[in-house]
């Protein structure tokens, strides 16, 4: 059995330069087959997931971590990779292929006279998954709980959105229903950027505080998505570029401190004391009382 892998799911950054790519080369194919490899990957059955089969993509779109693959015939094929998934050319064109989830077969590619394009996921939890959805895909599943796109909120909008919601910020910030696109790697360098503390409560934040939030979600997204757009794939996390996460125990980029982390089960918040907590060292357990 594989091992889950160590990979951080893909966050805004890279599901948008991946669309751009798929875009770049897929626009104006035509979509010849659909296989689905693993049935427990489709998450719809209405319209049928081979309705766009003879279809032309017309573009693929980004919504929050999702790819949108949206045909002509009104039809939109909607992929979430989640941690190990990823979609790929696939060259050798296997029958069984290692890991495979569905195949996307096109003709008419600006590469050649075809290309397919394999959606594989390594790891155990095997929870990336496909949506066939005809009309407007935005007010459906699973597209229709998210919040606003993170980058794309006027300080305004920020702003109303933090008053009411008492979460810690590291928190809401990955909130998909919240403000959608942002991760944990981002959440970390958001934080960081903006010199607040990961566990500040969102609703107290002041209107300077507010304004180097924003100034931040827009700097560290588009310094994530830059980097993306020069490479030919989805970069590994341990390439993307960051100051603080993933950095436990080395120098501040920024400063004489050395960066700290709290564990958690499942993720980890990274900091600098001297940036973001003045001073303060946070409590490495889930029950401590962290600082607010």
């Amino acid at each position: 059995m594989d091992a889950v892998p160590s990979e951080t799911m893909p966050e805004m950054p890279e599901v948008q330069a991946q669309a751009e790519r798929m875009t770049a080369a897929l626009r104006g194919a035509k979509l010849d087959r659909f296989e689905l490899l693993n049935f427990a990957s489709i998450k719809t059955f209405d319209p049928p997931i081979d309705g766009a089969v003879g279809a032309t993509l017309t573009r693929v779109e980004r919504r929050a971590k999702y790819l949108l693959l949206r045909f002509d015939n009104d039809q939109t094929h909607i992929v979430h990779l989640m941690q190990g998934g990823r979609l790929r050319l696939d060259a050798k064109r296997p029958r069984k292929p290692r890991l495979g989830l569905a195949r996307w077969t096109f003709s008419g590619t600006s590469a050649g006279p075809d290309e397919a394009w394999l959606l594989t996921e390594a790891g155990t939890e095997r929870k990336a998954g496909i949506w066939a959805v005809g009309g407007d895909p935005l007010p459906l599943p699973p597209l229709d709980h998210l919040g606003p796109e993170a980058d794309r909120m006027t300080l305004n909008e920020l702003t109303a959105l933090l008053g009411p919601n008492s979460k810690r910020l590291h928190g809401l910030l990955r909130d998909q229903r919240t403000m959608a696109g942002l991760g944990r790697l981002l959440a970390n360098e958001i934080c960081y950027e903006a010199e607040l503390s990961p566990f500040a409560n969102a609703s107290k934040l002041d209107a300077e505080e507010i304004n180097r939030l924003h100034r931040a979600i827009n700097t560290v997204v588009t310094r994530a998505t830059d980097h993306e757009r020069t490479l030919d794939d989805i970069g590994k996390s341990a390439d993307r570029p960051s100051k603080v996460h993933n950095h436990q125990g080395e120098p501040c980029s920024d400063c004489d401190d050395t960066i700290r982390s709290v564990e958690y089960r499942r993720y980890t918040v990274y900091y600098c004391p001297t940036r973001q907590t003045n001073g303060k060292l946070l409590a490495d357990n889930t029950t401590s009382k962290f600082l607010k």
